[in-house]
């Protein structure tokens, strides 16, 4: 069982079902999955920039991702339809918490002028968040990339409001930036 997993079990679910006032241990918010989405723009011209984005996200989640392509043709951005733009991952269970971990405790202190993250939640409890560069996870070498690329992490709760979502997500240790910053 994983550290995050650990500490959800016996400090953070019980102490949101006191913040709460929730009678039964289901009724508690948890995760359910972790989702990382990298759009590459630059994979209709040069192939290889998806193969370098599979590699790194594989890199990082521990678990191969899926391709994703274009729902429809856009004439402006020189799209066609099925061509692919991204890739992502859905991750649940071990790696899951496993990610979170690495996620709060090494990758977001990694960067520059760090000061928290942004509570920039969906309305039902669910937070995304953007980095800038794939470099803030130690497992990517810095001579192995051949660009940076930002990404998307979603995480997935839950939580029926964003005040819970938030609330769980501080309790797992996600590093919120203060109020008044």
């Amino acid at each position: 069982m994983q550290r995050l997993q650990k500490l959800y079990r016996e400090e953070v679910r019980p102490a949101l079902m006191q913040e709460f006032g929730y009678q039964n241990i289901m009724e508690a918010p948890c995760l359910q999955k972790i989702v990382i989405n990298v759009g590459v723009g630059e994979a209709l011209e040069n192939a290889k920039a998806l193969d370098h984005t599979v590699q790194d996200v594989t890199t990082i989640a521990g678990q191969r991702p899926v391709i994703t392509r274009a729902r429809k043709s856009i004439a402006n951005f020189k799209l066609r339809e099925g061509r692919a733009v991204g890739v992502k991952v859905t991750l649940r269970g071990e790696r899951m918490w496993a990610l979170l971990d690495r996620l709060c405790n090494v990758a977001l202190p990694r960067q520059r002028d760090f000061r928290g993250v942004p509570d920039t939640f969906d309305g039902h409890g669910n937070f995304t968040l953007g980095l800038r560069e794939q470099l803030v996870f130690t497992e990517i070498d810095y001579d192995s990339i051949d660009k940076m690329r930002g990404m998307e992490i979603s995480i997935v709760t839950t939580a029926k409001t964003d005040e819970e979502g938030r609330r769980l997500l501080e309790l797992l240790g996600m590093p919120f930036r203060r109020r008044g910053w």
